[in-house]
């Protein structure tokens, strides 16, 4: 699950999952990555984006579900993380507002990444890390199973776009162990 914005505008691929789908599908060959490109990507209009991602959970018909949410693809992972078939959800650097109830998240597991320097900076999107460690603690206030790992020196995701290309920003190479790691075990 893509992160977003205020604004509303068309849905696109992001790079920091289209740079984990590169890197991990070679190596987890038994495990199948969809990425959903919500039809307007805005926060302020999260209520589609999470009809987006309940169309795309049903559209991979699996029995078992992780759903890996970047930034406001956190909360449209735990939006939807009430489905059966999810597992668990993992959050890189999500944004959890304490509007969003993390009632959906029980019974399943919550893994949440966030990079140490995430801010949000003047036109640069970024998540405090305080922000998703309170999200994950009122997750675990309601029971939630879960970890939370802030990681030295990584700023907000794993990549960005520059000139048409995925460029791996600092500390990549951790999210992905993080992420495979957590996704070998669900």
């Amino acid at each position: 699950m893509n992160g977003g914005q205020a604004a509303s505008v068309p849905g696109t691929w992001s790079a920091t999952l289209e740079l984990l789908v590169q890197r991990l599908a070679p190596r987890l060959r038994t495990f199948r990555f969809a990425e959903v490109r919500y039809r307007v990507k805005s926060w302020n209009r999260l209520h589609e984006c999470v009809d987006d991602a309940r169309a795309a959970i049903d559209a991979v018909a699996a029995e078992r579900v992780l759903l890996v949410g970047f930034s406001m693809g956190g909360a449209v992972s735990i939006s939807c993380a009430d489905d059966t078939r999810v597992v668990g959800v993992l959050g890189l650097a999500p944004w959890i507002p304490e509007r969003l109830s993390v009632e959906p998240l029980r019974g399943k597991r919550l893994r949440v990444l966030h990079g140490s320097l995430d801010r949000a900076l003047p036109g640069i999107p970024g998540v405090a890390p305080s922000l998703a460690r309170h999200g994950f603690e009122r997750a675990q206030a309601i029971g939630v199973d879960g970890e939370l790992t802030i990681i030295p020196g990584a700023v907000h995701g794993l990549a960005l776009r520059a000139r048409g290309r995925v460029v791996a920003l600092p500390r990549a190479r951790r999210w992905l162990e993080l992420a495979e790691e957590e996704i070998r075990r669900l």
